[in-house]
């Protein structure tokens, strides 16, 4: 088949932030691997050398950079047109409330399906074989935040107060100490000699700090869609420290990590919950996999191609 991968965000290959970018690169390369042709509609300075790339501009007709004798699409975005093509939306994040979504939408976990009234969903997958080898056996001594920083609901600053009660240290990538809002919201704990702010950094930076830490903090305050940070933190063989919101619950068992909505028992597991990089390691690495991604995926192409919605109503954010 024919199948166009459209994408608005950020050019591809991700070298930095670029959560759904990594997750289209694994689909695009599993799915020229099954022997269809590949195009990817992405912004300019895009480059892949499994498939076709076509120039997204914001100022073009996005239905008619579609290639001819295209067999389906794949949106990574709600488009502003119908089209005659059959295809499907990934919905990636958390849309506006009361925003209503094509039939044809599937969401990043089961915890975001139903929350707009869905049944469709694929949990992401990541080209693993693409990035650095782990060394599972390094010491570990700090735990780290991975994350935008600057979003509120990413909650950096709890984070910093988990870490710094449990008498830890910790290293945030993806954050700058000096960001005027995240001082006002918790001046202490962001400027505690415990905490190393290291900004944006590359793939091979990230790999290096994750594989030797403790484990990765995460105490959202949203309903996150899926969590990229913490199939990446697993697979360098970190627990997850987490809250009971959105995703977390399905990627987070009992052997890789710790889920409560307290601060206090966040802080207390540090010290006192003990897991084995290689677990954490081997459970990202066999269940949150292009390869996996991709053929559920195919499934729902072809329930389309066949007639069939992939959801029993139209999805609405409640």
């Amino acid at each position: 088949m024919k199948i166009v991968i459209v994408d608005r965000g950020n050019k591809i290959p991700a070298s930095k932030y670029g959560g759904t970018e990594r997750v289209i690169w694994g689909l695009g390369y599993e799915l020229s691997l099954l022997g269809h042709q590949v195009i990817f509609i992405v912004p300019e300075g895009s480059t892949c050398g499994f498939a076709d790339i076509i120039v997204y501009n914001h100022g073009l007709d996005l239905e008619k950079l579609m290639p001819k004798d295209t067999d389906f699409i794949h949106f990574n975005f709600v488009p502003d047109f119908i089209s005659d093509i059959p295809n499907l939306i990934t919905m990636h994040g958390n849309p506006e409330k009361s925003q209503i979504l094509p039939i044809n939408t599937v969401f990043v976990s089961e915890n975001h399906a139903k929350r707009h009234g869905a049944e469709a969903f694929v949990h992401n997958g990541l080209l693993w074989e693409e990035y650095e080898k782990i060394d599972l056996n390094k010491d570990r001594s700090y735990f780290h935040f991975l994350g935008k920083a600057s979003w509120k609901v990413k909650n950096v600053a709890g984070a910093a107060e988990i870490v710094v009660k449990a008498k830890q240290k910790m290293k945030i990538l993806g954050g700058n100490r000096w960001n005027l809002s995240m001082l006002k919201r918790n001046p202490y704990y962001l400027l505690h000699p415990n905490l190393e702010f290291l900004g944006m950094v590359d793939d091979k930076t990230k790999m290096n700090v994750m594989q030797e830490s403790k484990g990765l903090i995460f105490p959202i305050l949203w309903d996150e869609p899926f969590g990229l940070a913490i199939i990446e933190s697993l697979y360098a063989g970190c627990p997850a420290f987490g809250t009971k919101r959105g995703s977390l619950p399905e990627l987070i068992n009992e052997e890789v990590g710790f889920l409560s909505d307290s601060i206090d028992e966040l802080s207390k597991a540090l010290n006192e919950k003990k897991f084995d990089p290689e677990i954490c390691h081997l459970h990202s690495k066999e269940n949150f996999n292009s390869k996996k991604m991709t053929e559920k995926y195919f499934h729902y192409y072809n329930e389309i191609l066949n007639g069939r919605d992939i959801n029993s109503q139209i999805p609405k954010n409640t």
